[in-house]
């Protein structure tokens, strides 16, 4: 009994992979609103000011040397413990792995690739944009600062923007983006709110941020989620590409087509009066020829009129073939005991015993 259930839920999840992709009614994709582009546009004006007053060394780059001295890791030392524990909710690994988790379990659910897809082309924006404007900037970090009041830009640092924020703004938006609902995505909406600016917040205590550099994180992962709804249909395009992958491997194997390492080294069959032949091609070890199955004939290769002379076959009766147990049992003629060579003369003197005694 326990083995049927065994059997039956393994049916079951093997049929629930090898179902078509299906997206449920209520999971509508996210368009390019007028309302998000104009959310996009204010974003990014407000990204490129700020890297504007970091460049022309402004208030903006006063407030963060300001924030450096004040040294909050030492005024609030009892938070250090916690914070360094909340900072990992930015950590590109940890989150990434704890994200693709959920939405994989996701994609199984609702049979489409379309929450994995999705978060990769995510992150593969966010390492792309942030990454560029990291080492092209250079900035050093508030620890690795060398003069008061400098911009610190240009040396070889790549703190500028925040990782962490930025990657905190990525990781768990996309899970508001890729809700099923209007609630769901709202409630996640605030969430993943909630932890970026914690994340940026932990790392302006911690002192391995600037303030400037908090706040360009957030606008950097604001602009990758605020921009997602372009590449919905390259999404889609890579969607459809692995199913169709998928569905040809299946074929393949439900017709059982024999690879092509394999069929190379396997000459076609050829017809010889009437009888079949498997020809292996030359200098192969074991037998030459083998008898075949009767089947339709097949037509020789375009170069079988250069190829050597086929050589005799060995052609087997059409009785069905007997394995071991059903044979009848042949008695040999004769002794199968070897000849002995020394038993004639030793005959012949036992012989002549008996005579020379009379």
């Amino acid at each position: 009994m326990r083995t049927d259930q065994m059997l039956t839920r393994l049916e079951r999840v093997f049929a629930r992979l090898d179902r078509e992709p299906e997206r449920p009614a209520h999971l509508q994709t996210p368009q390019m609103s007028r309302h998000r582009i104009v959310l996009l546009g204010s974003t990014l004006a407000f990204y490129l000011a700020i890297v504007v007053a970091v460049l022309t060394t402004s208030w903006l780059v006063r407030l963060d040397w300001q924030v450096m001295f004040f040294r909050p890791y030492e005024q609030w030392p009892q938070l250090h413990a916690f914070l360094d524990y909340l900072v990992v909710l930015g950590q590109r690994g940890p989150t990434a792995v704890m994200v693709a988790a959920w939405l994989g379990w996701r994609s199984w659910r609702q049979h489409t690739l379309r929450p994995l897809i999705t978060l990769g082309v995510a992150l593969l924006l966010l390492n792309i944009t942030v990454g560029a404007v990291k080492l092209g900037l250079g900035r050093l970090g508030p620890h690795y600062a060398t003069q008061i009041g400098s911009a610190e830009l240009f040396a070889g640092g790549d703190i500028f923007p925040s990782g962490h924020t930025a990657n905190a703004v990525v990781t768990w938006g996309i899970l508001a983006y890729l809700a099923s609902t209007t609630v769901t995505r709202r409630v996640l909406s605030v969430v993943s709110a909630t932890v970026s600016l914690s994340v940026g917040a932990t790392t302006v205590y911690l002192g391995t941020h600037w303030v400037s550099d908090v706040l360009l994180g957030w606008s950097a992962g604001l602009l990758i989620m605020l921009a997602l709804p372009w590449f919905e249909p390259l999404i889609a395009g890579v969607e459809a590409r692995v199913f169709a992958l998928r569905e040809r491997q299946r074929r393949r194997l439900e017709t059982g087509t024999v690879p092509a390492p394999v069929a190379s080294m396997l000459t076609p069959l050829l017809s010889a009066g009437g009888k079949w032949q498997l020809r292996l091609p030359a200098g192969a070890t074991g037998p030459q020829e083998a008898a075949a199955p009767a089947g339709p004939p097949v037509q020789a290769a375009a170069g079988a009129a250069h190829a050597p002379a086929p050589r005799p076959t060995a052609h087997i009766s059409g009785r069905p073939h007997l394995i071991r147990s059903e044979r009848t049992p042949v008695t040999p003629a004769g002794s199968r005991r070897p000849a002995h060579t020394e038993r004639p003369a030793a005959a012949g003197r036992a012989a002549a015993r008996p005579a020379a005694g009379g």
